[in-house]
């Protein structure tokens, strides 16, 4: 599949904005943290992806009610669901100056009742787009930071009606924003995850 740019500007990617807001000291705090760990950008950006999977508890596996969604407020509580994860991760990836996009795909509930959007990054080296889900392993899951190939947390199914979205955001999908923005908890949120966008 070939990943598309919602604006052919590169430093679209390095913004900071109300969700990806890394300026804030607890983003920088927890890059600085990171890159002193690191030898080079490549290595930063594993370890950081490794960060928020495995240590900002996704909070429908968690049953953690909370609802947050600035990259901030993900670091500082340490949880979130998938969208929240995504703007943590690329928020600590543009704070080092790697180039980062927010991606999506439309899967069906584990229920099998109806679907729901999904959130991931995707993160530039080498002149290509390599997409990342930081969502956090579980049984049936496991996703991995690669450049050689997809480690993706779900396989989006075609027969199922399943899709990857082919665009590249720069900024969160608005869809994705607002239902976040409104949720009062996480079962609230869960009833009016977008369908598709």
């Amino acid at each position: 599949m070939e990943l598309i740019q919602n604006t052919p500007d590169l430093s679209a990617y390095l913004v900071a904005d109300e969700a990806i807001d890394h300026g804030h000291p607890v983003v920088l705090e927890t890059a600085a943290r990171l890159a002193n760990a690191a030898d080079d950008s490549y290595a930063y950006a594993r370890l950081a992806f490794e960060f928020v999977r495995d240590t900002i508890v996704h909070s429908q596996d968690s049953g953690d009610m909370r609802v947050t969604w600035r990259a901030s407020d993900v670091l500082e509580q340490g949880t979130g669901i998938c969208y929240a994860k995504a703007h943590a991760l690329a928020a600590l990836l543009r704070a080092e100056d790697i180039p980062t996009a927010l991606c999506y795909q439309r899967l069906a509930h584990d229920d099998g009742d109806g679907y729901a959007v999904h959130g991931m990054i995707a993160v530039r080296f080498n002149g290509a787009w390599h997409r990342q889900d930081p969502r956090g392993n579980k049984p049936g899951v496991d996703a991995r930071f690669s450049l050689d190939g997809e480690q993706l947390a779900f396989v989006a199914d075609a027969k199922s009606s399943e899709l990857d979205y082919p665009v590249l955001y720069a900024e969160p999908h608005p869809a994705v924003l607002g239902v976040l923005k409104a949720a009062p908890d996480r079962p609230y949120l869960w009833k009016t995850l977008p369908t598709a966008l």
